[in-house]
C-alpha cells in the first residue's frame, strides 16, 4: 500500500466518524421541542391584547411564562427577519435596535402594572424614565428574547411604577435596564 492510498483511506475513515458522530447528536424536532414543554404560558398573545394598548408592530412581547401578581413576570419576545425595523437596521447585519429590547422590557412591566390595585382596565402606562441600560450582546432575527422585569415601586395614588429588567438570548444576557419609570396616564 502507498503512503498516498493510506493517507486517503485515513481521511475517508476520518471522515465516517465524523459523518456517523454528526449523525448520532441530531435529535430531531420532537425532542428539540419538548425542551420546553415544562413551560406553560400563563399569558397569551390574546390575554396581552386584552392588556397592553400596544399592536403590531409595536407589540413586543409574544407571551408570558411566569408571573407573579404585581411582582415580577418573565416574557418572551421571538425575534423575527419580518419585522418592519430590520429592513434598515441594518440591511446587511439585522439587529434589533436596543431601544426597542428597553421598550419590550416596558411592555412586559406595563402587564404587571396595569393588573395592579389602582390601575383601571383599558389604562395607559407612559414610559417616564430609564436609567442604567446595558446592552451585552446582539439580538437578531432567530433569537428568543427570555425578558424579566421586577417592580421596585408602585404607588397606586400618584400612578407611578419603578422596575427593573433584564433579557437573555440563549443564556447569555443580552440587555440590563438597572430602573424604568413609568406614569399611569390620568
Amino acid at each position: 500500500m502507498t503512503t498516498s492510498s493510506s493517507s486517503t483511506l485515513l481521511r475517508q475513515a476520518e471522515e465516517t466518524a465524523s459523518s456517523e458522530a454528526t449523525a448520532s447528536d441530531f435529535q430531531g424536532s420532537q425532542a428539540i421541542s419538548s425542551l420546553t414543554s415544562g413551560i406553560k404560558t400563563i399569558f397569551s398573545s390574546e390575554d396581552i391584547a386584552k392588556i397592553l394598548p400596544h399592536r403590531y408592530p409595536f407589540l413586543l412581547v409574544d407571551k408570558v411564562v411566569e408571573y407573579e401578581a404585581g411582582k415580577r413576570a418573565v416574557g418572551i419576545k421571538s425575534v423575527t427577519l419580518n419585522e418592519p425595523h430590520f429592513t434598515g437596521h441594518f440591511p446587511d447585519r439585522p439587529i434589533m435596535p436596543g431601544v426597542l429590547q428597553v421598550e419590550a422590557l416596558a411592555q412586559l412591566a406595563g402587564i404587571v402594572c396595569l393588573q395592579m390595585e389602582g390601575a383601571e382596565p383599558g389604562a395607559v402606562f407612559f414610559f417616564a424614565g430609564v436609567d442604567g441600560v446595558k446592552w451585552k450582546k446582539p439580538v437578531v432575527p432567530g433569537d428568543t428574547l427570555v425578558m424579566e422585569v421586577e417592580i421596585k415601586m408602585w404607588r397606586a395614588k400618584m400612578g407611578i411604577a419603578k422596575a427593573t429588567g433584564k433579557a437573555y438570548v440563549d443564556g447569555e444576557l443580552a440587555v440590563e435596564v438597572q430602573g424604568m419609570t413609568f406614569a399611569l396616564a390620568k
